[in-house]
């Protein structure tokens, strides 16, 4: 170990290093992260995972509540451990195993989230049309079953957040081996980009389903103007919440591509304003305007 040559990095010069067998030489976030922001991710999280977990069953719309329950709940968990990357007593910005196990989880949440926001999409295309399948061909963005839209789109997620943490798993021997973590941070990058690739064509397809709603609400369940304004309402939370996760994609995509100790992923405020806020408030969004008061078994487009 003496004789390898030291990597450019982040070292607190008000934590000494414990030398532990799971610490890194540096501290891999670029930044020794804050208490009060991971302490109140933890609250925030919490609360929203109680919201959803209420929602579930006053609503019943199982998949989405509980596809949002699994995002707050990986919140919640990531979180946690990046409190426990927080300064001394509490905590040990310098173990690997902390950075990697709370990274795991905060960019494996949002999985849940996208998932969760095309069921909404589905679920508005069935809503709408009932059991008309040509309103719903007419519906559906490019004419794509719902089935195949669920499919394809979590299908993306998963491969891109399974390369994503195999880069930052491998970021993080690289750093503790003291070696060059490139390779690495180029195998997370190829998965970011491929993920913002993914989510930008739901976002044309999500967008394609608007217009079609107001070319085919005529033929569609949707008859009244109160059932046309709600669903107006919850479509702009929908769209709010999507371009969030999609904001918080770029961000991640921009922060790896500056490289492991780029500006952005040395600077703990970005993190907070663009991975941790668009998150909370796009979970928020989907709390208040829950999509299953519209399409839920009880739900306004139901009745």
């Amino acid at each position: 170990m003496a004789n390898k040559a030291p990597i450019d990095g982040y070292v607190d010069p008000t934590i000494p290093n414990p030398n532990g067998p799971n610490d890194a030489p540096i501290i891999i976030y670029g930044y020794t992260p804050h208490l009060a922001l991971s302490a109140l991710a933890v609250a925030l999280f919490g609360l929203l995972l109680v919201l959803h977990s209420y929602r579930l069953f006053t609503t019943r719309l199982y998949a989405f509540s509980i596809l949002l329950m699994f995002t707050t709940l990986c919140e919640v968990i990531g979180y946690a451990f990046r409190m426990r990357s927080s300064p001394p007593p509490l905590g040990n910005p310098y173990n690997v195993i902390n950075f990697i196990v709370q990274y795991f989880f905060i960019v494996c949440a949002p999985v849940f989230l996208s998932a969760a926001i095309y069921t909404t999409l589905t679920s508005f295309i069935g809503a709408m049309s009932g059991e008309n399948r040509a309103a719903a061909r007419q519906l559906s963005p490019l004419g794509l079953s719902k089935k195949t839209i669920l499919g394809i789109f979590i299908t993306c997620d998963v491969v891109a957040t399974i390369v994503q943490v195999a880069g930052a798993a491998l970021i993080g021997v690289a750093e503790s081996n003291r070696k060059s973590p490139d390779t690495a941070n180029n195998i997370l990058l190829g998965g970011l980009a491929f993920q913002v690739f993914a989510f930008l064509v739901f976002l044309v397809l999500l967008f394609i389903f608007l217009q079609n709603s107001r070319i085919t609400r005529k033929v569609t369940e949707v008859d009244d103007a109160g059932k046309r304004n709600a669903l107006r309402t919850y479509a702009f939370a929908l769209v709010v919440s999507s371009l969030l996760v999609y904001l918080r994609t770029i961000f991640r995509l921009a922060e790896t591509a500056q490289g492991v100790m780029g500006y952005a992923s040395s600077h703990e405020p970005f993190f907070g304003a663009l991975e941790f806020a668009p998150i909370v408030v796009a979970i928020t969004l989907l709390g208040w305007w829950h999509p299953g008061r519209l399409v839920g078994k009880n739900g306004l487009l139901q009745s």
